[in-house]
């Protein structure tokens, strides 16, 4: 167990279910480690905002709180490695590359271990045990599906992966819609060099309403298993939306004592767009609307 985690005897504590995704969350949990043992945490993490980029395998969520759980998180951005390098980002710039995510060397060699695991068969739930096997994490984190869910915004020029509208764009871009996309499977075809291909007028693969992707087998059991379930304070369309039109979860939910921590104080939010995001949504930016 981390120093920063509290040793108190594991079978004193409650086991707890957080619903994670972005920073808001993961500041949350770092706040319940003083208490509750890492052993006695399972996260379940969106993985919406997962994109394949350079041959790598970006999972940013699941990422930030491997790092958390491991002691090596950057909690100055709350994303990325401590103290890490950007050599071979630099160096991609150089060559004429058009990088729009900075990514740290120690971070990116996460992500290309993760894609070789993926390539070579396994889920990314197995992949996401084994990269905290390897960071010695003795919290249980675990990704909502192991289908692959984009998050993706439509603007007046197109459809964008929500990585490129929060970061190249700044949140900028006025929002038309926020747009779902669910395929069977982790599928490298999903890539950063696919992003502003498809435009407004193509039809994007919208999510039926009759069909979800599938929440992991281990996701619901966590959730039927701990004693209490945590809805963090995570952007509520971008980061706990997607993790709740997972099948099985709002049936699991029901069934529970559930918290939910809203991520706005009165009508604003902490962090983030989730003000644009909520109302593009249809949805009031405020607590109630959470």
């Amino acid at each position: 167990m981390n120093t920063d985690s509290c040793a108190e005897d594991n079978e004193r504590s409650p086991r707890i279910t957080f619903l994670s995704g972005g920073t808001g969350t993961p500041k949350l949990i770092r706040g319940f480690r003083k208490v509750i043992p890492d052993e006695n945490i399972s996260v379940i993490v969106n993985t919406a905002e997962d994109m394949w980029i350079y041959g790598s395998h970006l999972s940013p969520d699941i990422d930030t709180l491997m790092y958390l759980f491991a002691g090596i998180l950057n909690t100055d951005t709350w994303w990325g490695i401590r103290g890490d390098t950007t050599i071979t980002h630099d160096r991609m710039k150089e060559l004429g590359e058009d990088l729009f995510l900075t990514l740290g060397d120690k971070d990116r060699a996460v992500n290309i271990i993760r894609a070789r695991l993926l390539k070579s068969g396994i889920t990314l739930t197995k992949a996401t045990e084994e990269l905290c096997a390897r960071l010695n994490v003795k919290a249980d984190i675990m990704p909502m599906t192991d289908s692959t869910v984009t998050t993706n915004i439509l603007t007046e020029n197109g459809l964008i992966h929500f990585q490129e509208y929060w970061v190249r764009y700044r949140g900028t871009v006025p929002i038309e819609k926020v747009v779902r996309t669910f395929r069977e499977g982790i599928l490298e075809t999903d890539s950063e060099e696919k992003m502003g291909e498809e435009k407004a007028d193509k039809k994007p693969s919208i999510i039926p309403a009759d069909v979800s992707p599938r929440a992991t087998a281990k996701a619901l059991n966590a959730i039927n298993s701990d004693d209490i379930v945590i809805l963090g304070p995570s952007n509520p369309v971008t980061s706990i939306s997607p993790i709740l039109e997972c099948e099985g979860i709002k049936e699991a939910l029901k069934k529970k004592y559930v918290v939910a921590v809203s991520p706005f104080i009165g009508d604003a939010p902490i962090s983030g767009p989730a003000k644009a995001l909520m109302e593009a949504w249809g949805m009031p930016p405020t607590s109630k609307g959470t």
